[in-house]
């Protein structure tokens, strides 16, 4: 045999890209996994930002992949431990902290009486509806139009899940799937706090505000994604790179390959058919299929070419939302900072800056017409509260994340990092008095720096952006749904392909059951 032909190839060794690559191995075949960087992960990887300081590269806690994933890959005997579980959430203001509430039982402890009785019904409606569209992000989409009794039975059995429902939910399901968050939440609730909380995981890694039609879409999609069996808040021990080490030797331990350094720089097409992929070295590898974990602009335009694809293929393609909004602050403290609002205990959980609805909109503006936001919005964590290992002894890290950081702004980012990097030190001082004397470095990852350091078109977290007409059947193009590309033999398996976004892994695992679907 060819020692440089595999059953498949594996493009990006981020989570989707070894969830796929563990999966396909598991099931007997060949596999390599090529990666452009020193280290695997990707954006869920782990990086030294200053010496001795280490923080998760972009997404910092886990709480979207599914348990039984978890347990089927048996990333617990590959080395994955927690160094913290239900973690709590935190609303910080210049008037205090509120804790949100993890269960609806609890909603009366932290909320005054009218938000605490509304909260026990929205949270139990708004469950409701996330464990019923669950399973249409666990599934492949089904082709639209098509005769074969597999998507005919996806349709069926998708739609007898949320018959299920009931009469008035469903009916609560059509009203709410298209409106602005902002509406959703007046109609329930009095605290600002409460409700610029609640509005600031609908519009986090997207272009969106408040008032934008569709956030309530994107907040149920992150309900409906954190409603499994592993939904609660988690921080790894190492940070997320140990959950991409644990899924590369789930991987490795399967039987597959994976190359580090080796960027590829084409997808060989030969009859029609993806056969391989060649080397920015120049390499030339075989394979009977390739999978990419790219974002898909990257795939189809640059990888595969636009000569092997129709011109409508492209157009599609070439107008996807792929532009983030979503930036990555990482510091290296002296010591432990202390937030005003949470009384002297230690941050040990989730803190969100969000002080009401007013606050995410007027952010959200400054976005909108190419400005990075005054106040911006911020989900702040203190891995070393629970993970002192991720700093030198005595030595702190803060990793944030930063809503609205447009792509683009005005004047370019390099003449005004450092001025948003002010913006947002100045933030997190009114919060935790001193923090800007402690620091003593700082790591500030733009979209710009993220597309550029990650090869991710846009630095969007989703490679496209997660919206009605971007999402399920559709995602990432029509022509490309089902992890299947027009060209025969090559399939993606990232963010950009169904169900988006977030360290879930279900787009690899969804993956690798088409390629394994096709083979049979």
């Amino acid at each position: 045999m060819n020692a440089s032909r595999y059953d498949c190839i594996v493009i990006g060794a981020g989570h989707n890209g070894l969830t796929c690559a563990a999966y396909l191995a598991r099931a007997g075949r060949r596999v390599l996994v090529l990666e452009a960087a020193e280290q695997a992960g990707g954006t869920a990887g782990t990086r030294e930002f200053a010496p001795g300081f280490r923080a998760s590269s972009c997404a910092h806690l886990l709480h979207l992949m599914p348990g039984w994933l978890l347990e089927e890959l048996r990333l617990a005997r590959h080395g994955l431990r927690m160094a913290a579980e239900n973690m709590p959430t935190f609303a910080l203001s210049g008037a205090g902290a509120l804790r949100i509430p993890t269960d609806v039982d609890s909603a009366a402890h932290d909320l005054g009486e009218a938000d605490a009785r509304a909260f026990r019904d929205y949270a139990a409606r708004m469950r409701r509806l996330a464990a019923a569209l669950r399973p249409l992000l666990e599934a492949v989409p089904p082709r639209l139009g098509s005769r074969a009794w597999r998507d005919r039975l996806t349709l069926l059995g998708l739609a007898a899940k949320l018959r299920l429902l009931g009469r008035a939910d469903m009916r609560e399901l059509l009203r709410i799937a298209g409106m602005c968050v902002q509406d959703l939440l007046d109609e329930h609730f009095q605290s600002p706090l409460l409700k610029g909380a609640l509005a600031f995981d609908a519009v986090l890694g997207t272009n969106l505000g408040p008032r934008s039609p569709g956030s309530v879409f994107t907040l149920l999609y992150r309900l409906a994604a954190g409603s499994g069996a592993a939904a609660s808040l988690a921080q790894p021990v190492g940070g997320l790179g140990a959950l991409t080490a644990a899924l590369a030797q789930a991987a490795k331990a399967a039987g597959a390959e994976l190359r580090l350094a080796a960027p590829v720089a084409r997808v060989i097409v030969t009859e029609d058919s993806a056969a391989g992929v060649l080397l920015g070295s120049g390499e030339r590898l075989e394979a009977g299929c390739v999978v990419s974990s790219a974002d898909p602009t990257t795939t189809f335009l640059r990888l595969l070419g636009a000569e092997h694809l129709d011109a409508g293929f492209v157009r599609r393609v070439s107008h996807l939302r792929t532009q983030g909004m979503t930036a990555k602050l990482h510091l290296a403290l002296q010591s432990m900072p202390r937030f005003r609002a949470l009384a002297g205990a230690e941050p040990t959980g989730r803190m969100v800056f969000a002080s009401s609805l007013r606050a995410v909109e007027q952010a959200f503006n400054d976005a909108k017409y190419g400005r990075f936001s005054a106040a911006p919005l911020l989900e702040v964590i203190v891995p070393t509260a629970v993970d002192p290992g991720l700093a030198p002894a005595g030595r702190h890290v803060l990793s944030a994340v930063v809503q609205y950081a447009p792509y683009r702004i005005a004047g370019g980012w390099e003449g005004q990092r450092e001025q948003f990097l002010d913006t947002i030190l100045q933030t997190l001082e009114a919060h935790a008095p001193g923090l800007r004397d402690s620091v003593c470095a700082a790591e500030l990852l733009t979209p710009q720096d993220i597309e550029t350091q990650f090869r991710v078109s846009g630095g969007h977290w989703h490679h496209a952006e997660l919206a009605l007409d971007q999402f399920f059947m559709v995602r990432p193009v029509a022509g490309a749904a089902q992890y299947r590309a027009p060209v025969r033999g090559l399939f993606l398996c990232g963010a950009g392909c169904h169900p988006g976004g977030g360290v879930m892994g279900l787009a690899g695992r969804n993956a690798a059951r088409q390629v394994l679907a096709q083979a049979a």
